[in-house]
Order: C-alpha cells, then structure tokens, then sequence
C-alpha cells in the first residue's frame, strides 16, 4: 500500500508503540476521515517482527516512520503505548523531541510515581502530558476504553480526544492518581485472575471441579463460576505477559507506600506463568537507538 497523502487539514496523531493497543486504536480513530497517523515502533528497525507490523500499518492506513522523530512531527497528540516498564524511557527520549501545543497522551500501566517524573520530562518541553489510566482491556471496546485522565488540563484534553470518539472522564489535576485508581484496582483484578488459573488447575487435576464450583456458588451467588474460571484463564494465557508487567508497577507502587509489595510480586510472577507466549502480541519496547532525528 503506497504512503498516505497527509491533508493539510487534518488531525495528526503519533503512535509510539504499535502493538495491541496501539493498532486498535489507530484503526478506530481513522475511521473518522479528518485523522491521519504516523507511527514509530522499535521493531521497524531490523526487528524479525518488523516486516509484519509495518504490514499491519501499511494495511490499517497508517504510515511506518523509520524514527520516533519523523512519527511526532507536526503531530497534534502523541500517544505512548509501550510496555510499562519503558514508561520513563520513552518520556525522556521524545521530550527533546516535542514542541508547545502538542500533547503527549501516556496510556501505559506505569507506577504513579512513574507517570509524574515522565510528566515532569514532558511538561519541560513546553508539550501537555495527559496521564491517562486505561480501565479495561483495549481489544473488545476500542477507542471507547473507559479512560481515567490526570493532569491540570485534564478536562480541556479530555473533551478534545472525546470528540475523537474517546472515553476518557478527567478525574484528577494531580498526576498519579488516575494511575493510583487503576492499580488499586489492578491489584484486586489481576490477584484474583490469579488465584482463579490455579484454583481451576487443581480442581480439574482431583476431578472436583463441580464440588468445588458448586460451594463458590454457594457463598456467591451471583457468579457463574465455570464461566468466569474459562474467562479469566483465557484472559492469562493471552495477556499474561503484560498484566505481570502492570503487577510489577502495582509492586512497585506499594514499595512507594512502605508497603511489602511481595503479593503483588507474586501475583505477577503467577500472571507470567500462565501466559502463553503464542498468543500474546510483542510488546513494544523502546530504546535510546531510537532518538536519530530525520
């Protein structure tokens, strides 16, 4: 597929990071014609998946930049979509980058003290930084994730990338918190996903699981216990690989606190084991190789 012809008159978006969410993203925002996205993912260089996402792109309508640089300029929003633990990184490589007016949209599952030293390294560009915690998995709803945003011009943000056909409520001026919200929450989710995989596994391996089900079912009622198990069993096997890297930032939020982040510790570690790696998309990374400018 040839090159998209940018107009003049349209909204550009950068994508830093094109995986999962990433993609899905792009596609549904092109799906309204004033919008037009580079993208830049650490893979387009020599990468052996490269080849296959810039397919992806050239396929979605979305043009490969072969640097971060070429990705973000002239870009009204620039989205972060990495892995958590590049959080930083990507921050503070595409901070010299930016210019005033442009607003850089960081949806990763980072720590909160994270989110606001990267905040911190964008906000000196002169750029927005939008702390944006996305509340549910990406793939199913798209664009329309529910998304809990922090910063001082949350609203003014939020209200711009809604009329995109976001979801996004501003919930904090404060950077942090909307991340704190998300993984207190992760803890509780991602924890229980957990303890759901090994309790089936043990159960199906003693031939008990009707017992076992049918006495969840007792003392709660309201949950299809089977389903739930097949559900989040499925969630694991294909998303275990990020939600343990999402645990780690919750680990590492309740280090912050002074709190033992061992739990949490574990509930990664056991997200990791029942990840299956043929079924979990590459994640993005990205690296300080990436800062060459066009």
């Amino acid at each position: 597929m040839s090159t998209p012809v940018m107009n003049a008159n349209a909204i550009r978006i950068a994508m830093i990071g094109f995986g999962e969410v990433g993609q899905r993203f792009a596609r549904d925002l092109l799906a309204r014609d004033n919008v037009q996205i580079r993208a830049y993912d650490i893979v387009f260089d020599g990468d052996p998946a490269g080849p296959a996402r810039k397919a992806i792109a050239a396929k979605i309508g979305v043009e490969a930049a072969p640097t971060s640089a070429g990705a973000i300029s002239g870009a009204q929003f620039i989205f972060s979509a990495v892995t958590a633990d590049q959080t930083e990184r990507v921050a503070a490589a595409i901070a010299p980058l930016l210019r005033t007016g442009q607003v850089f949209i960081d949806v990763n599952s980072a720590s909160p003290e994270t989110k606001k030293r990267a905040a911190a390294l964008i906000r000196a560009s002169g750029a927005d930084y939008l702390e944006a915690a996305v509340m549910a998995p990406v793939l199913k709803p798209g664009l329309a994730v529910p998304i809990l945003a922090g910063g001082p011009r949350a609203a003014v943000i939020a209200d711009d990338l809604n009329r995109l056909g976001m979801n996004i409520t501003a919930a904090t001026i404060e950077y942090g918190r909307a991340s704190a919200m998300k993984l207190c929450r992760s803890i509780m989710i991602k924890g229980w996903e957990a303890l759901i995989v090994d309790c089936a596994a043990a159960a199906k391996a003693w031939d008990v699981e009707a017992e076992v089900f049918g006495s969840l079912a007792t003392s709660y009622p309201s949950i299809d216990w089977p389903a739930l198990a097949a559900d989040m069993g499925e969630r694991v096997a294909t998303h275990g690989v990020r939600r343990a890297a999402e645990m780690r930032e919750a680990a590492d939020m309740l280090s912050e606190l002074g709190r033992d982040p061992s739990l949490s510790r574990a509930v990664a570690d056991a997200q990791l084991r029942g990840a299956k790696p043929n079924f979990e998309p590459v994640s993005s990374t990205f690296s300080s190789y990436q800062l060459q400018r066009e």
